[in-house]
């Protein structure tokens, strides 16, 4: 496994957040997972549209490593995976609305590709 020739330097709680949320697919998994609750593999592949085995395996893992979520093996024929969040990633859950809602407020394009869970969001609620 790579490790970097330096730790990361974090020196405040803001930095934390941003480094568990950050990247473009981490915020958009939780939301997959706070709506459907534990799914296997190839159904968090098709909720999010556009990413690669590579990237959804590599996130996965940052997540699990953060705590967000965790693994469930299930031992039996044919072997079964399930991913779901764990307690710490449920307490993110308010914190991505609020951010949807914020961004709603100053992001007017509207998108046909948008996830179905953001359409749920409270975003979609405001008023114009």
């Amino acid at each position: 496994m790579y490790k970097p020739k330096l730790e990361k330097d974090i020196r405040c709680p803001l930095e934390y957040g941003l480094s568990v949320f950050g990247g473009k697919w981490k915020s958009r998994i939780i939301c997959v997972l706070a709506e459907n609750g534990r799914l296997r593999y190839s159904a968090i592949r098709r909720e999010m549209a556009n990413i690669t085995d590579a990237v959804l395996a590599a996130t996965l893992k940052e997540l699990m490593n953060d705590d967000m979520i965790e693994r469930h093996q299930f031992y039996e024929i044919p072997p079964r995976v399930e991913y779901g969040l764990t307690a710490k990633g449920y307490s993110s859950v308010p914190i991505l609305q609020s951010i949807c809602k914020w961004s709603g407020a100053y992001h007017r394009e509207d998108n046909e590709h948008t996830m179905r869970q953001c359409q749920k969001c409270d975003y979609n609620q405001r008023t114009d």
